[in-house]
């Protein structure tokens, strides 16, 4: 069909259709189908034929689109159009020298018609659908990759031509975009261009409307060329600014100004920001490592900050003694750090086993790195055997790598022409804030890996009990100065339901066979209570007790305020400070639920709000900001479909994982989705995540997995090279014992850690700045963005735990070690970032 043979030219169609009504058209039509055949070419010079033939339709386009319809006259007849279309109708007859088809089709192909914005979102739910349909892509976020422009990109497109070099022959051209420094064009693909080229430019289309001075025309420099159309190359240019024409640059950005309304400002920049920024938000406050930041001073390395959220606190707490004092800069001493930076990898990775033993009241720190436990063979299960008896031990992932205080101010992704704010919010870290920042040279995540079927092998080593001394060279003493810890608090969207009010009051506390004990309150809301109480509280997390309201009793006669029954939510560490929440039965109503609504709806002016502000403003931010720039592990992201879930998104930072590189390996696209489904094993998200989601708040704990991946490099196909297995983390590793042995004979084993966290709603004050930009542009566009992070339910966070679960499972070391040296040979034959 004619038809389906013009669809394919479409694109061409559309570059002739800019010079159709120029006298040499003739000319330059032989030349862009000079390649064609010559069925193919008579039926383009048709198709330009029909569009320039003169018309008299009468257009109206009331109710057609979104913009104020009025009276229009054109050589005595009357049409009905916006603003928008009298000004396209007025360019196109003026390019075409009168009213043909093809000024007709552009008044009615205008972006605010209804049929068309309805055409453009079906276009989107088709390639969603066909993307779901023919395969497995995932999308692919990586993080912190976007940039701030100084200005404004226009999507504009006129004639332009090209030289190459001097007395060369000009090429006819067109832009896509362009800006005061830069520009996007259109270059038929058989003209070679290379980076770091320099031609020239002229304006062409523009030159017929304004005298701008440039005869010689606009110098470039080529930035990048990449791959467009069969006919075309997208070919993206930056200006050297040799000509020195003031005149032309404040016509240019006032064109531009003046004009991003009616051709649409390129909001690529502004929309790849908002995905990352929207992902990235989602994961820091979900994952479960802690973050530590590594400062120098006087050649000495020390933990100076921790930046902690709901997931990873417990950490920072694990390593507090009895005085509150952090243990971490004893057990990351300066000779461990040095011990670590002279590992291989531009990530520094081990494993450090840490417990505590009291002695007289004091807690002290016993700790062993893997690499040091290796060089002192003998007191190996002596170490595991005595350590693992303790309630305390616990197995951390150490990963270290650089950092720099330049990357904690990310500015904006906004031209700075985008409004007067854009500067005023773009402001680099307080000199306070860079105070705290400015010595820090590395960033260490500790991952809390503890396994209990590991542990219980440990427990299961014998040792003599008179070498228990030996492990003195494990411990740690203590500095009457220890170096000060800046404890710093992740700020994102308060996700709490119900607001806390500081409040003192009398309470008493009743224990099921334990007794009575006098206790104060420290604030409230509707759904719970903080208390403080003068002796240590035989509680756990859990735990269900019951309490009277004594003195607020006496304000009441409407509630009941005795007996109340709450769970216990929290314990601190000297067991005083208890979190409660309220412990109703079935679907009756708690009492104090309604007491303290009622107290707060009458009281609003008089109660003080428990808001937590951060005790350096901006320094919560400018961490998070240099966490982002080194993202080093597997985010991934569950999102909400018709009645599952499913991997949404995998995002990937500056040092992608090993899984990473697997997935990249059988990549045919251009990196922006990976293929995800064969590293779990089937129906595993779909069915089984989405079930346990369902009775999880974003409160609860994160769930935890072991997933065991194996992969054949010798296979072509991604389904066929790739398997996956999947056990809770209170499971037995042994029912995995034989699968492991087959993968380390045959395969390459990669075994993660996998938390999944269910999620609460998005921060939008994060985004909200670039958000307003597009809606301003493209409200379809931000809409589609927000719908997108809103069905994002679920964030999971994978850590590369191979070597010490397959180290721990009873192989033959041989066989190990064998298997690591195959892995380690191909991912560096397979590096691919």
């Amino acid at each position: 069909m004619p038809e389906d043979r013009l669809q394919k030219y479409q694109s061409l169609i559309e570059d002739l259709k800019l010079d159709l009504g120029d006298p040499a058209f003739d000319r330059i039509f032989k030349q862009r189908t000079a390649d064609l055949s010559k069925p193919d070419q008579f039926l383009l010079k048709m198709e330009m034929s029909r569009l320039s033939q003169p018309v008299a339709r009468f257009i109206d386009l009331r109710g057609q689109v979104a913009g104020q319809v009025k009276p229009y006259e054109y050589e005595g007849k009357q049409h009905f159009m916006d603003d928008l279309a009298i000004e396209v109708f007025e360019r196109e007859v003026a390019k075409h020298g009168g009213y043909t088809l093809a000024v007709y089709e552009s008044v009615m192909s205008t972006d605010n018609n209804y049929k068309v914005m309805q055409k453009q979102a079906k276009a989107r739910e088709e390639e969603v659908e066909k993307d779901a349909v023919n395969h497995n892509y995932t999308k692919l976020v990586r993080f912190a990759s976007y940039e701030s422009r100084s200005e404004e990109r226009m999507n504009y497109s006129i004639k332009i031509t090209v030289e190459l070099a001097k007395n060369r022959p000009k090429i006819s051209a067109s832009t896509s975009d362009i800006s005061l420094s830069g520009a996007k064009i259109k270059l038929p693909t058989n003209q070679q261009v290379d980076p770091g080229q320099i031609i020239s430019i002229r304006l062409v289309g523009l030159e017929q409307d304004f005298e701008l001075g440039l005869k010689e025309g606009i110098q470039y420099e080529v930035v990048a060329v990449e791959p467009g159309t069969i006919e075309y190359n997208q070919v993206r240019l930056k200006r050297t600014f040799i000509e020195k024409n003031q005149g032309f640059d404040d016509f240019l950005n006032s064109f531009i100004h003046g004009n991003k309304r009616r051709y649409k400002i390129n909001l690529d920049n502004t929309l790849d920001a908002v995905v990352c920024k929207g992902y990235e938000q989602y994961y820091l406050p979900r994952v479960c490592s802690l973050f530590v930041f590594i400062s120098e001073k006087q050649k000495q390395l020390y933990p100076s900050m921790v930046l902690t959220n709901e997931n990873n606190a417990h950490i920072n707490y694990y390593f507090e003694d009895e005085r509150k004092q952090s243990g971490l800069y004893s057990v990351f001493n300066q000779k461990r750090m040095q011990r670590l930076l002279a590992l291989s990898g531009a990530v520094k990775e081990a494993i450090c086993h840490v417990f505590t033993h009291s002695s007289q009241g004091r807690m002290y720190f016993y700790s062993a790195f893997d690499f040091e436990l290796e060089e002192m063979q003998q007191l190996n299960d002596l170490f595991f055997a005595f350590g693992s008896q303790k309630e305390s031990w616990r197995t951390f992932k150490v990963q270290l790598m650089p950092s720099h205080h330049e990357d904690a101010f990310i500015p904006l992704s906004l031209p700075a022409s985008a409004g007067k704010n854009v500067e005023k919010l773009n402001k680099r870290p307080t000199p306070r804030v860079q105070g705290f920042i400015q010595d820090v040279k590395y960033l260490m995540l500790l991952t809390d890996i503890d396994n209990p079927s590991i542990t219980e092998r440990f427990q299961r080593l014998s040792y003599e009990q008179s070498l228990v001394n030996q492990l003195k060279k494990f411990g740690h003493g203590k500095s009457a100065t220890p170096p000060p810890l800046e404890v710093v608090s992740l700020e994102y969207v308060n996700l709490r339901a119900h607001r806390r009010y500081l409040y003192k009051t009398n309470v008493v506390v009743h224990i099921d066979g334990q007794g009575t004990f006098n206790c104060v309150t420290r604030d409230f809301s509707v759904m719970g209570l903080q208390i403080e109480c003068g002796q240590e509280m035989p509680l756990s997390k859990g735990d269900s007790i019951h309490l009277d309201l004594v003195d607020l009793q006496r304000l009441t006669k409407q509630h009941n305020l005795t007996n109340l029954r709450y769970e216990v939510m929290m314990v601190n560490k000297t067991k005083t400070i208890i979190n409660l929440k309220v412990q109703k039965i079935g679907q009756l109503d708690h009492s104090a639920m309604g007491f303290f609504k009622a107290l707060i709806e009458n009281n609003k002016d008089k109660l003080v709000a428990c808001d937590e502000a951060p005790k350096v403003p901006g320094l919560s931010l400018a961490l998070r900001n240099m966490v982002t720039k080194s993202v080093c592990q597997f985010p991934l992201y569950l999102h909400k479909e018709t009645s599952h879930n499913a991997v949404g998104a995998i995002g990937q930072g500056l040092y992608p994982t090993s899984l990473h590189h697997l997935l990249h390996s059988f990549s045919d696209n251009d990196d922006n989705t990976l293929d995800a489904k064969a590293i779990f094993p089937e129906r595993f998200v779909e069915e089984k995540l989405t079930e346990i989601l369902k009775t999880k708040s974003r409160q609860d704990k994160p769930l935890k997995y072991l997933v065991f991946i194996k992969f054949d490099p010798n296979q072509s196909s991604q389904h066929e090279a790739v398997g996956a297995q999947v056990i809770a983390h209170e499971e037995a590793i042994d029912s995995l014992y034989l699968y492991a042995k087959k993968a380390l004979r045959n395969d390459l084993l990669f075994v993660y850690q996998l938390y999944v966290s269910k999620t609460g709603r998005p921060d939008m004050d994060y985004l909200a700045n670039e958000l307003r930009y597009v809606s301003h542009y493209a409200i379809h566009k931000a809409k589609d963005l927000e719908e997108a992070l809103w069905s994002v339910t679920g964030v999971c966070d994978l850590i590369d735990v191979t070597e010490y679960v397959v180290r721990n499972m009873g192989f033959d070391a041989p066989l190990v070690t064998k298997m690591e040296e195959q892995k380690k040979r191909w991912l560096e034959a397979n590096f691919k970032h």
